[in-house]
């Protein structure tokens, strides 16, 4: 994990842990939001909010899809079931480095990524947020 990504860990992880009624001390950076901690789509939205009040750094439910997504259109994306494509798999991995792509070869179904996007995921796109921000000054 980056240092930057290191500074808004505790952000998040605080942020969840509030929206979810959690302890913070089981927000662990490699636990998965909607999978290992149990939160709903909810609760997501109101950690992102919680996040925005706290790093200024705003980011909104749809965009995470957007990023696990990359560019490809929903055809390379998903193929048949919706089940995620080779192409899909490729980005995937990009982007949640920590997921064994070989073992969800096949089986893995697109409603089913989010359930895979870890604290640390979230933290990594708030620092990429904020640095964006700073740049864009």
């Amino acid at each position: 994990m980056t240092e930057a990504v290191n500074d808004y860990l505790a952000i998040v992880r605080s942020a969840i842990a509030g929206a979810v009624g959690v302890e913070e001390d089981e927000v662990q950076p490699e636990a998965s939001i909607l999978g290992d901690l149990g939160a709903e789509s909810i609760d997501l939205l109101d950690a992102l909010f919680r996040i925005e009040q706290v790093a200024g750094v705003k980011i909104q439910a749809s965009e995470i899809a957007d990023q696990l997504q990359g560019g490809l259109s929903d055809e390379e994306f998903e193929g048949p079931g919706g089940i995620i494509t080779a192409a899909g798999l490729d980005q995937l991995r990009k982007v949640l480095p920590q997921i064994d792509t070989g073992e969800l070869a096949g089986k893995l179904v697109a409603e089913d990524i989010i359930t895979l996007f870890t604290v640390a995921n979230l933290a990594g796109m708030v620092a990429q947020r904020a640095a964006e921000a700073v740049h864009a000054l």
